[in-house]
């Protein structure tokens, strides 16, 4: 595993180096211009707020295509019921906010340092992250924000505040998206997004369609 340099913005090359179960490297800082260049490279940064910052591309990658999207019977009558409304980027910091908050089942704190939550905020005030809000009687319920490489969406947290919320504004934001994006980077395996199609992919081909999506920027 390589420690990084503080004073120099450079990553080992993912699709020459494996680290250990995905893990490249370690140290750096999460200065925007460090984080917008490693998710160029299909790496991102995940650890314990107070201990050394982890970078991370495992293999294999889960991933959605956007014409896999599975939805099912339930929740397609919750969104013809419009029980949610959504919108995009009108409350980043909100959504964002959310994420680091929101209690999660087995899981104490938070991997969302404050420091990492204002280098997306102003990756967002620079057009480079987006979120997606999920909203019930004018009241923020749910949501998710990423990173867009090209065609290419990197999502990193959502969270709900009722049920439903996050899984609806997901389906909106895929079936909404679904001609100008060909792929969802979620990342790490949930059982949440595989029933929504979410499948494994190897490094390999997520780094082909990252790599030809950065081209085309």
């Amino acid at each position: 595993m390589v420690r990084l340099d503080e004073n120099e913005i450079s990553f080992p090359d993912p699709e020459i180096y494996d680290g250990h179960e995905g893990l490249i490297a370690f140290g750096g800082d999460l200065s925007i211009e460090r984080i917008w260049f490693a998710y160029q490279l299909g790496i991102f940064p995940w650890y314990n707020p107070g201990e050394e910052i982890l970078w991370w591309c495992p293999d294999p990658r889960f991933v959605l295509f956007p014409d896999e999207l599975k939805v099912s019977k339930s929740m397609r009558k919750i969104l013809h019921q419009n029980v949610f409304s959504f919108t995009e980027n009108q409350n980043f910091r909100g959504v964002i906010k959310n994420c680091q908050q929101i209690s999660r089942k087995g899981q104490t704190g938070t991997w969302l340092s404050d420091e990492l939550m204002e280098t997306f905020i102003t990756l967002h005030e620079f057009g480079l992250a987006k979120s997606i809000e999920v909203w019930q009687n004018e009241e923020l319920v749910g949501g998710f924000y990423g990173l867009q490489i090209g065609n290419v969406f990197c999502g990193e947290s959502m969270f709900a505040k009722v049920s439903n919320a996050s899984k609806a504004g997901f389906i909106h934001f895929v079936e909404t998206h679904k001609n100008d994006i060909e792929l969802i980077d979620c990342q790490s395996h949930t059982s949440h997004l595989e029933s929504l199609g979410a499948r494994m992919i190897s490094k390999k081909e997520f780094l082909k369609i990252l790599h030809k999506n950065n081209e085309r920027r």
